[in-house]
């Protein structure tokens, strides 16, 4: 049953796959050697739909999942952070930070996502990517914090303000706002 049940996820059917899932979830510890061993075929397709199973299954380890933060391909990244936001762990914090820097605009945001989850554990780290990292993860990162919420985030809120960059100033404006700091801001001509 094993067999056909793994056979069935990586068919390249949608809707066997997803059923499959089911499935295997429902064995339980059975189905996690086969699973763990899915996630290192030379497929994405099959690295992807075992990480998925592993991400919904209740038996989640996260050390499972961070290493796919780095994965070859964009989608496997992908359903990593997405199974990262899916079970807050703050161990995953600094790889999840790292991955807001990802290539893959979707695998920043989705980290971003995962790290709003974690919540005030990421903060410092958080604070940290907005101060000095590449643009994109700055982004992710002010976003990841005005939805977190965290009165330690306003200094670098407002440092951020002065900045030239919309997308930035949105966010820490986005941010001051849920802190309750509903202030006019004008820069001086």
């Amino acid at each position: 049953m094993l067999r056909e049940l793994l056979d069935d996820l990586i068919s390249g059917d949608e809707i066997r796959a997803e059923n499959a899932v089911v499935s295997l979830i429902a064995l339980g510890e059975e189905a996690i050697p086969s699973l763990l061993g899915l996630t290192h075929t030379d497929d994405p397709d099959s690295r992807w739909w075992a990480l998925r199973t592993l991400a919904q299954s209740p038996l989640l380890r996260t050390e499972w999942l961070i290493p796919f933060l780095n994965d070859p391909a964009p989608e496997v990244r992908q359903c990593a952070a997405l199974g990262l936001a899916g079970r807050p762990d703050e161990s995953a914090t600094q790889p999840l930070i790292r991955a807001l820097s990802d290539a893959d605009s979707m695998v920043g945001s989705l980290a971003a996502n995962a790290l709003v989850r974690i919540g005030s554990a990421a903060v410092p780290s958080l604070i940290e990517t907005v101060k000095g990292s590449k643009q994109s993860a700055r982004i992710h990162a002010l976003r990841a914090l005005a939805e977190i919420g965290d009165h330690r985030a306003i200094p670098v809120m407002m440092k951020v303000m002065d900045e030239d960059s919309a997308l930035l100033q949105h966010w820490a404006k986005e941010g001051l706002e849920r802190l309750g700091l509903n202030m006019v801001y004008i820069k001086p001509v």
